[in-house]
């Protein structure tokens, strides 16, 4: 019998995934071209990053794995190793130090890479034991966690420190976390959140929380971006005011509207229809993804898939929500639609991750 899935299988790329990849970086693009005031130049640089996340999809599809299993404490170590080059050498711009800048080779955020290494370091820790975690094996997971997120939040990045916490903790919650320990992590939300208030945020953290809160109160201040983001999605109506007709964006009233805020230039000029088509490929990618991680043969895998995906959807749900006014503006872009490159290239490679789990499935043994 003829083996399925052809040339795709030989090349360890999953179709339905790819295609929903595909959709969404064609949408990004024309929704960017709009956002970013007609610019050829930055269209080209989304397309150049958009050619090396397919590349770097295509070389990680082709791992199998056991071999990131193998291979993630060196690979944890050294993006704990770059992030404190960053926090003794780095780049600053715009009051962050988030880079590490050697001039004219290359400038990088260690930071990003961190939302691949550490669900992939949580999940080949807690493979190798016993399931559910024990109280010792919680805390060294809770270490291997929180160090990179405390060298993340001095630079000061809370969003990307976020984004590293949240795979990490859906590593732990799918390995089968004891509910008194989750209702316990819960209970300790509030005194938590008063003490990163009191010592933890910057003052301009906490002015986007005040914001968060009443916009209103500074509308020509740390309000403009909230007020001008939802009055764009607002003015979208149902079928928008069509591409390039949007006039929030193309008379800067909205901030940032290449990037975090890009969503609304979406909303203004396709309406809801154009989100809700929008979510529903967001969904299909999101279902794909448990899928992948519902069929994976191991432990690491499903972990890794499972971690992942879900992780996929907290950057849509933040980003929507942050957008929408539901939540704090934190900083997250939106997967694939949002302008940047050290961002697409990460989700593309999460991709990859989870193509090698799906394609390599035939793997039994634990790494």
């Amino acid at each position: 019998m003829r083996r399925r899935g052809g040339w795709l299988q030989r090349l360890h790329l999953d179709g339905p995934l790819l295609l929903l990849l595909l959709a969404l970086a064609v949408i990004g693009m024309f929704v960017l071209y709009s956002a970013g005031g007609k610019s050829w130049e930055l269209l080209q640089r989304q397309a150049t990053s958009l050619g090396i996340g397919l590349a770097a999809l295509c070389v990680i599809a082709q791992f199998e794995p056991r071999f990131m299993a193998r291979w993630a404490p060196l690979a944890y170590g050294i993006g704990v190793l770059l992030l404190i080059i960053v926090e003794l050498f780095g780049y600053t711009a715009m009051g962050a130090t988030r880079w590490i800048n050697i001039p004219g080779v290359i400038r990088f955020q260690p930071s990003e890479f961190m939302k691949l290494l550490m669900p992939i370091t949580v999940a080949w820790y807690l493979s190798t034991r016993t399931l559910p975690p024990s109280l010792k094996q919680l805390a060294i997971a809770l270490l291997l966690i929180l160090v990179p997120c405390v060298l993340i939040l001095k630079q000061p990045d809370l969003g990307t420190a976020l984004m590293v916490l949240v795979p990490g903790g859906f590593v732990l919650f799918l390995a089968g976390l004891r509910w008194w320990w989750i209702a316990t992590a819960l209970a300790a939300v509030v005194p938590i959140a008063v003490g990163m208030w009191y010592f933890v945020l910057h003052p301009y953290q906490k002015r986007r929380v005040l914001t968060f809160l009443d916009p209103e109160s500074d509308p020509l201040g740390t309000g403009w971006n909230i007020i001008q983001s939802k009055a764009a999605i607002g003015s979208g109506g149902v079928l928008g005011k069509g591409w390039l007709q949007g006039t929030q964006s193309h008379l800067d009233f909205l901030p940032e509207s290449h990037t975090d805020f890009i969503i609304a230039v979406l909303a203004e000029e396709f309406g809801m229809v154009g989100v809700c088509l929008l979510l529903v490929v967001y969904l299909l990618l999101v279902a794909r993804g448990l899928f992948i991680a519902i069929q994976a043969q191991t432990l690491f895998g499903k972990l890794l898939a499972g971690s992942i995906t879900l992780t996929f959807f907290i950057y849509v749900f933040v980003n929507i929500g942050m957008v929408s006014g539901l939540l704090p503006v934190v900083g997250v872009p939106l997967p694939f639609i949002s302008y940047g490159g050290t961002s697409l290239v990460t989700l593309m490679s999460g991709f990859g991750i989870l193509m090698a789990i799906h394609t390599h499935r035939k793997w039994i043994a634990q790494a």
